[in-house]
């Protein structure tokens, strides 16, 4: 693990996470824990509406904190309604934040290879529909992060369970003085939630 996302983690704490949002976890813990108890892959796909901010957060933090604790058999997507770009402000804050970020194309929807780990296999992020090719097509599990993406899908397809977890939107605040912090906040938030979910299981 990167060291930088190593000393970020030991800050983590299950005190910081409220009631209400441990009830709102509890259902894909229970997945996870499920699966795993029966040796089954574990597929997470994190779906919002233009896969741009929150959903790339939650694939990216879910994936690292598998590696954390040792599962093998988790992995990470994420997909939206319609596809559009990962906003650059993402891969910045991550970058900030510990990982490493290699953009492997400059066009208007960029892809970027992003690492928590020197010796482990990136994470490809650009911005897809969650039934896009490079997402599973069926046993899998959709994680909503976004109001629209889950008013929108009501039924996900290929999913064989959906899971609401909302996060709050740090687009609400770009091109402000809080933008860097609050990009930031939303990243830790969704990193310490993710390392909750797993150490859970």
């Amino acid at each position: 693990m990167n060291s930088d996302i190593t000393t970020l983690i030991q800050t983590f704490s299950a005190e910081n996470i409220s009631t209400e949002r441990k009830e709102v976890l509890l259902p894909l813990i229970t997945y996870i824990r499920d699966k795993q108890s029966t040796g089954e892959t574990i597929r997470l796909n994190f779906i919002c509406t233009h896969n741009s901010r929150r959903s790339h957060l939650s694939q990216i933090w879910a994936q690292t904190m598998a590696y954390h604790f040792g599962f093998k058999n988790v992995f990470c997507y994420s997909g939206g309604t319609e596809a559009t770009a990962m906003f650059p402000k993402i891969a910045e804050t991550l970058a900030n934040q510990g990982f490493d970020i290699l953009n492997l194309s400059e066009t208007s929807n960029p892809v970027y290879a992003v690492k928590y780990a020197p010796n482990e296999q990136a994470i490809i992020c650009f911005s897809k529909e969650y039934n896009h090719a490079f997402n599973p097509s069926g046993n899998y599990a959709a994680i909503v992060t976004c109001n629209s993406a889950d008013e929108a899908c009501p039924i996900v397809f290929g999913a064989e369970a959906r899971f609401p977890v909302k996060y709050d939107d740090p687009k609400a605040f770009d091109g402000t003085d809080e933008m860097d912090a609050k990009y930031a906040e939303r990243s830790l938030q969704v990193g310490e939630e993710m390392w909750y979910v797993f150490r859970q299981v």
